[in-house]
């Protein structure tokens, strides 16, 4: 089953991944088939256990085979056209998220398998999820967004498989991302409507704080201050009334609905008796309320980047830029 060859110019751990292949392919191999021990491979051919535990721990990340702990590696599946097997936690599914995935599995190529999970922002689910998976996929992309507490967690992961998504901090600084700058794209992007925002008489950010990345509130604070702009910041709109002249910087789509719906009651003119500035651009932003300003990064750029990242081993921190799109609400 296990065909080892010196001086050939192949390592021989990608000999014994090869020979399986081999026999899965040919038939000799089948699913539930238990495999040679590590044992037996390491006296056939006067291997070390590391190589051969090299050789098989690349095929279980692959998902090609398994292990039960005492008894052996077993074959899993037989679809050895698999070159990567990707783990990938988001917090939520949104539109957003489903752009950035949408890119990948665009960008990313055919023989690669992407199981994706969602960790809702609670900190067990996010810490059940990393170490059920730890050892079973070739690459872990982790989106951590403002969880405390979960980097010993990452940590576990092989060093050299994870990459982060969105967002980052500086205990994360030996793993490659691919990540936004809260605080820096919500400044800049009010830097470049700063000559709209002059008309009106507070800035209000809506920020519950519980999902939010905390550089948005850093930045929009920063930016007021460094202006000399009245401004305000609430965690809740359910229970406010627009004021005339007020301009709202409101992250959550639900937000933006209620601050709508409460300016057509009292028949409030957007961009003219108030004004709104959106985050992250959908289509429908485009065309809602005669068209409603973002401060939007590419997402689909974003899931390009990382598919790249994967396929080159690439091993920077990337920041995905942001911009303001100018519309009618601002």
């Amino acid at each position: 089953m296990i065909s080892i060859q010196n001086n050939i110019g192949l390592p021989k751990y990608r000999q014994i991944i090869l020979s399986i292949e081999k026999a899965i392919e040919e038939g000799n191999l089948i699913k539930g088939d238990r495999l040679p021990s590590v044992n037996k491979v390491c006296l056939a051919f006067s291997l070390s256990r590391d190589t051969v535990l090299l050789a098989y721990d690349e095929l279980k990340k692959r998902g090609i085979i398994y292990a039960i702990p005492g008894k052996g590696y077993y074959v899993k599946s037989v679809e050895i056209t698999i070159t990567q097997k990707i783990f990938l936690l988001f917090d939520e599914l949104n539109i957003f998220k489903e752009d950035i995935y949408n890119s990948f599995l665009k960008n990313i190529g055919k023989n690669v398998q992407v199981d994706i999970f969602f960790h809702h922002f609670n900190v067990q689910v996010f810490k059940k999820l990393i170490n059920d998976s730890n050892g079973n996929y070739t690459k872990y992309i982790i989106m951590p967004t403002n969880l405390t507490d979960i980097v010993d967690s990452i940590k576990t992961l092989p060093v050299n498989d994870v990459i982060i998504l969105d967002q980052t901090n500086p205990e994360l600084k030996m793993f490659p991302a691919i990540y936004q700058n809260h605080q820096k794209d919500i400044y800049e992007g009010l830097m470049k409507g700063k000559s709209r925002l002059s008309k009106y008489k507070k800035l209000i950010l809506i920020f519950p704080g519980f999902r939010e990345p905390p550089g948005m509130k850093l930045g929009f604070e920063s930016f007021c201050q460094a202006y000399s702009f009245d401004y305000e910041i609430i965690s809740d709109f359910s229970d406010q009334s627009i004021a005339l002249g007020d301009l709202y910087i409101i992250p959550h789509d639900r937000d933006l609905l209620l601050v709508i719906e409460n300016a057509m009651s009292r028949n409030l003119k957007l961009g003219e008796d108030f004004g709104i500035i959106s985050y992250n651009e959908t289509p429908l932003k485009k065309i809602a309320a005669n068209g409603i300003t973002t401060i939007s990064t590419n997402f689909e750029l974003m899931g390009k980047i990382l598919a790249d990242m994967v396929l080159q081993g690439i091993k920077e921190q990337i920041e995905n830029k942001s911009a303001l799109i100018l519309r009618n609400s601002l």
